[in-house]
Parts: structure tokens; sequence; C-alpha cells
């Protein structure tokens, strides 16, 4: 299965995953972007537990989460040439894991049954947004705030529920940082009242 961990018997593999640095991860994109089949196959591993832990900030349950990692994996093995080596891989990783959650999560509320759920006494904390009652919560806003403008909820995901810096987040959507700020703080604005609607 693509990225999935190393078992006993892959000992040989030259880079321990557990081992590795920012740096170390930078230069196995590197390889692999230049078609190093081996660096790709060793970056997979080595990232598949930042990719499935950004994929359950999102998905509550840990099965949708592995669905949505394993199609990110799927994603940077497909696209790993597009990763322009001028921020961190980690970064640009992030993106990707955010948007197969995100693409999961559409998946799985089309073939989704209708029940109705009784109201938990108080939010588990293990599926909990920081700016919203429920991750779903936050999911079912965004996909509307992105009905009309779909160019603010990346940058909002990136900052609020991730917290990457607003200087990562320009480089990585490729707007200025001063554009960003506004669209994040233009987005929040617009969130607010679809996730008291949501709750």
């Amino acid at each position: 299965m693509l990225g999935a961990p190393a078992s006993p018997q892959h000992e040989e593999s030259p880079i321990a995953s557990d081992a590795l640095s920012l740096d170390d991860i930078d230069e196995l994109a590197r390889r692999a972007k230049d078609g190093d089949r081996d660096a790709l196959e060793a970056l997979l591993s080595a990232v598949r537990p930042r990719v499935l832990s950004t994929c359950r900030g999102v998905l509550p349950h840990l099965a949708d989460a592995e669905d949505a990692c394993q199609e990110a994996l799927i994603s940077v093995a497909a696209k790993i040439g597009t990763w322009t080596g001028s921020a961190r891989f980690t970064t640009w990783l992030h993106v990707v894991a955010v948007n197969a959650a995100r693409s999961t999560y559409r998946r799985l509320k089309r073939q989704a049954v209708p029940v109705e759920v009784m109201p938990a006494d108080r939010p588990d904390p293990r599926t909990t947004s920081v700016i919203a009652g429920t991750r779903l919560d936050l999911l079912e806003a965004m996909e509307k705030l992105e009905v009309d403008h779909p160019q603010l909820v990346e940058p909002l995901l990136l900052r609020d529920v991730y917290g990457l810096p607003y200087d990562e987040i320009a480089g990585l959507v490729d707007v200025p940082l001063g554009t960003i700020k506004a669209q994040i703080h233009r987005g929040r604005r617009l969130a607010r009242p679809l996730l008291r609607e949501s709750e």
C-alpha cells in the first residue's frame, strides 16, 4: 500500500523515518522530484504520520482520516513535481493533506444517509475545533463559504485551524502577505454567522 509504514523487515531503509529532520525531508523531496523512486517511497513513509495527523484535524473518525491520508499520499506521489522548493516541503504537504481531507469529507457527505443525532451533553474535545462547535460544524461552514468566496477558505483553514504563519500561507497560495491577512480577516467575519447557523 502506498505510503504505508515500513514493516520490521524493511530495516534496510537508509533513513529511519522517525529520525528525519525538516532538512532531511526537504532533501528526500528534492530527490523524489528529480525522479528517484526510492527517495519517493522513503518520503511517503516518513511523512505519513504527519499527513494522518493533519487529516485527523479535519475528520474526527480515524477510518475517514486514514482514507484521506491515503488520498493525500497518492496525490503527493503524482504531483511532487509541482513542489517548487521555495518553501518547506512539509508546508506544501500540509495543503495537499488539508485538500485531501476536505475532498474526503465532501465524498462522505454525498454518500451519507441522514440519521437523527442526539445532542451530546458537552462537546467531545477530540472532535472540537478551535473556531467552531465541532470539526463538522467547521467543515459545513467552509463548504457554505466556498460557494461565494472560494479564495478565502484555504487561507482561513491554514491559519485558524492549522496555525500556519501568514508569510507561509502567502507563499503557498502565491498571494501578497497583505492580501492574505485581509482575506483571513474577511473569511473570519463571513464564517462567524455560518458557524452560529450550524450550532
